[in-house]
């Protein structure tokens, strides 16, 4: 007899459900309260990090080649890859970016995962500082990997147990600053080089970069809810 996965919400909120749904909302308040100050710049840099690691991964996984990965200080960051498929490659920045945000959320929902997680997240960080081009991504992956160590060990040592708060702080941020991103390159600035305006111009759709735009701002909202309504899932 085969068991099929029951995603229906039953019996909110308990204990651990409010506790998650307040945490998400405290670091969305934080977030949003700091954006423009330089306590957000190192997390700002780890989202514009897995922004570009997005679309290295699609470049490999469409038998491309990654010749390197920046991140710079003012939070812009660029890929250089070389052949691949271009219109799969584009979109996986803003839209792995979301990706990664709903898998930090879901995996801050269990110490075991949240472990995991953060494992993963450091090697990643060793693979990209091997690649890295310029001191600005070296600096941020060193510092992150130290960063998440001094974290691990307060967590396994110590009262100090905040490691799933710091990889659902970084959820989020991804999850937000994706959908922000967005808004600010085509909406607020246009910026007639970001990914979306370059997606419209190799995509055979009547569809402009502000339409592109839109359509991955929406299915980066859905990552968020969806994230948020299967970790309550999860918890109950």
């Amino acid at each position: 007899m085969k068991l099929k996965p029951n995603w229906e919400l039953k019996n909110c909120c308990n204990h651990e459900q409010l506790v998650f749904l307040v945490t998400v909302g405290v670091c969305t308040v934080v977030i949003l309260a700091l954006w423009r100050t330089i306590l957000l710049r190192p997390f700002k840099l780890v989202t514009v990090f897995l922004h570009e690691a997005s679309h290295a991964i699609a470049c490999k996984l469409t038998c491309g080649h990654v010749e390197g990965i920046q991140v710079h200080a003012d939070e812009g960051g660029t890929t250089q890859t070389r052949g691949g498929i271009y219109w799969i490659i584009l979109p996986a920045g803003y839209l792995g970016s979301s990706f990664w945000g709903m898998v930090l959320i879901l995996a801050s929902t269990n110490l075991l995962t949240a472990r995991i997680a953060a494992g993963c997240f450091v090697v990643a960080l060793l693979v990209v500082l091997c690649v890295a081009k310029n001191w600005t991504l070296r600096g941020l992956c060193i510092g992150f990997v130290v960063f998440l160590g001094v974290v691990w060990v307060l967590q396994e040592t110590t009262k100090i147990r905040i490691l799933r708060y710091i990889i659902l702080f970084i959820g989020v941020m991804n999850s937000l600053f994706s959908v922000y991103d967005i808004y600010d390159d085509l909406i607020s600035r246009r910026v007639h080089s970001s990914d979306a305006e370059k997606f419209a111009e190799v995509c055979p759709c009547p569809c402009n970069g502000v339409g592109w735009g839109v359509i991955w701002g929406f299915i980066s909202l859905v990552f968020l809810c969806g994230a948020m309504y299967i970790g309550l899932v999860i918890l109950s």
